[in-house]
């Protein structure tokens, strides 16, 4: 196992950016999910029919 770890540390340089453009695009999405969840949880709720009669 320590063989395959040899090649990916030399190509280290080119990694980190790449490392660094998937969490930027996986917050991203983290972010357009929680802005929707938002909206959802904010939007005005229709009253049930059976609970709006007796509450």
């Amino acid at each position: 196992m320590s063989q395959e770890a040899v090649p990916e540390q030399a190509a280290v340089p080119a990694q980190p950016k790449g490392l660094l453009q998937q969490m930027e695009e996986l917050m991203a999405a983290l972010n357009a999910d929680l802005s929707q969840l938002d909206a959802d949880l904010s939007a005005p709720r229709p009253a049930l029919a059976e609970g709006a009669d007796s509450v």
